[in-house]
């Protein structure tokens, strides 16, 4: 799973057969920071609830097409969850060496 931001929607006009209904949404991975992490990703809502601003754990590859409630459609990334709280402990001492 990742931690990630929606900073927007996606329209699409023609999808599969099997995605009737499913919202897309534009994800910022995020590191355990809430800092940027690579580009942002396409996913698929398979909550329907998430939204623009919102911070919210995916998955990607076999597992979002698991995810989704007609399972394996061809989705790379899904929404799993909404995060209402995060509590980041610190690194310990050992790994945040490891980064350098």
């Amino acid at each position: 799973m990742h931690l990630g931001r929606v900073i927007g929607t996606v329209v699409a006009t023609e999808k599969t057969p099997n995605l009737d209904g499913i919202r897309f949404l534009i994800v910022q991975p995020l590191t355990r920071d809430e800092k940027p992490d690579g580009r942002p990703v396409i996913a698929a809502d398979g909550l329907a609830t998430a939204g623009p601003g919102e911070l919210v754990y995916f998955v990607g590859s076999r597992e979002a097409a698991q995810a989704m409630p007609e399972p394996f459609v061809p989705v790379d990334h899904a929404i799993v969850g909404i995060v209402d709280q995060l509590h980041v402990e610190p690194l310990p001492a050992k790994k945040r060496n490891r980064k350098k």
